[in-house]
């Protein structure tokens, strides 16, 4: 298949449904590829929509048949099928998805507070720092004390924007979240 082709077609799964919806109507063997971003680092549409927190992608292209990964489920929130995951495969817990991003990550981009706190009690602490920038973004004040508490981010870590959490809770005038941050 095309490289170009895959490369569109994954491009699009971190946000564009109807190009995606197109494309695999046009060519459904899209639908399982992978592009190569670097060497070793394989991204597939699904995976681009699951990093990205695109769930209406996501649930297209699961309803057309791609396999419900890990990372997919915590981005979605799926808590049931994150459990089903890790009984399977206790290592489940250390998968990482496209780029190495961690599950935490994908369930801090979930937003669905009982599965980060599923999660961190059985140790999914990689990638703490960057789920800690994604709550604190996402200014969700539960989530954000959870993580700081129970999993001890870098607060210096800095984003692909080069922000820190307290750079974002300035920038978005999260008050009560600036409380927990200031004097750390």
């Amino acid at each position: 298949m095309n490289q170009e082709t895959i490369k569109a077609f994954v491009s699009a799964g971190h946000g564009n449904l109807e190009q995606v919806k197109t494309m695999l109507s046009a060519n459904p063997d899209l639908l399982d590829a992978a592009f190569e971003w670097r060497e070793g680092d394989f991204e597939t549409a699904l995976q681009a929509a699951s990093h990205v927190g695109q769930s209406a992608i996501a649930l297209y292209l699961l309803e057309h048949g791609a396999k419900l990964e890990i990372t997919t489920a915590a981005m979605l929130g799926d808590l049931a099928s994150v459990k089903d995951f890790i009984a399977a495969d206790s290592n489940a817990i250390r998968t990482r998805g496209a780029h190495g991003i961690s599950l935490l990550v994908h369930a801090v981009i979930s937003g669905h507070e009982e599965l980060i706190r599923h999660l961190v009690t059985l140790g999914a602490t990689e990638g703490a720092s960057m789920a800690f920038n994604i709550a604190v973004d996402f200014a969700d004040y539960a989530i954000v004390q959870f993580l700081l508490e129970q999993t001890k981010p870098d607060l210096q870590w800095k984003n692909m924007k080069g922000k820190t959490a307290l750079d974002l809770a300035r920038e978005n005038n999260q008050a009560d979240i600036l409380s927990l941050l200031e004097g750390r």
